[in-house]
């Protein structure tokens, strides 16, 4: 029989090997890796390599497997995006471990993970208190996804009923002391608009390491020299406060008036400026 068919019948046959002795090791195999299983994984695939090239010092044959693998993999990936049933075979399902507060006890031990190893993933996600946790998946990847039980996610503002403004991403129009045009305009601003902002911060184009454009249009900086203090934008804030005070001296004024007409007319642009102080306040809150 020619050496390539036999080499390609190993490259199946051990492949095959391969996805079961990971199958049976587990998630783990494929996440964090201790020092043993670490080594025990190389291993694993050089002994397959060797085993299926046989004569290594042949180039064509060491590349006929690769070759293989290469193309096994790439079926088994096209495989799966066409059949869900096929990819769960191939890639394995999510395993419940925690529900309800209680850790299923069968499951952890199924995918060959301790008490300590779920404990440390769940640190990593800030979760100390297992009985916080109302539901835990351990992932094919085997990274472990929570819900914590309502009463102990953080708010949010959708909780407080509170309207938050929608944000773009941040525009770097600075790097290494040069100015990105591109991004600059993407921004709707200029050279002349930029030199102007720098001149308000006090440094100057060349101490700019990167210089970043936010959606409301403020300019926030980072500079070589880590000893200067670059203050926040307050235009926001500052413009917040001024409407509020406006109002604020409205409401004054409707009360130590004695002219009912004025009186009426303080009371009710107090409430026009309230309201665009309810509606701008997720705006200009810094």
């Amino acid at each position: 029989m020619p050496d390539w068919i036999i080499i390609i019948g190993r490259s199946f046959i051990f492949l095959l090997l391969l996805f079961i002795t990971t199958k049976i090791l587990g998630k783990k195999q494929i996440s964090e890796l201790s020092l043993f299983e670490y080594i025990a994984g190389i291993t694993i695939g050089s002994i397959a390599g060797e085993v299926v090239t046989g004569l290594e010092a042949n180039f064509v044959h060491g590349a006929i497997a690769m070759i293989v693998f290469g193309v096994i993999t790439f079926l088994v990936d096209y495989i799966s995006i066409k059949s869900k049933k096929f990819s769960d075979f191939a890639e394995g399902k999510g395993t419940v471990v925690i529900k309800d507060g209680k850790i299923l006890e069968n499951n952890l031990k199924k995918e060959k993970y301790t008490i300590d190893e779920l404990s440390a993933l769940l640190r990593q996600k800030d979760i100390f208190k297992i009985a916080d946790v109302e539901f835990a998946v351990l992932e094919p990847r085997g990274n472990l996804s929570t819900l914590l039980k309502r009463e102990n996610r953080p708010l949010t503002p959708k909780d407080l009923q509170m309207k938050m403004p929608s944000e773009k991403e941040p525009q770097t129009i600075i790097m290494d002391g040069n100015i990105v045009d591109e991004p600059l305009r993407n921004a709707g601003k200029g050279r002349g608009w930029l030199y102007t902002e720098l001149e308000k911060l006090g440094v100057t184009l060349d101490n700019v390491f990167l210089g970043q454009v936010d959606s409301y249009g403020e300019l926030t900086v980072d500079l070589y020299d880590d000893k200067i203090q670059i203050p926040s934008p307050m235009q926001r804030p500052l413009l917040l406060a001024t409407i509020k005070k406006t109002q604020a001296d409205l409401e004054i004024f409707s009360l130590e008036t004695n002219c009912e007409k004025s009186k009426a007319m303080y009371k009710k642009n107090a409430a026009i400026l309230q309201e665009v102080i309810d509606k701008l306040s997720p705006y200009l809150n810094g």
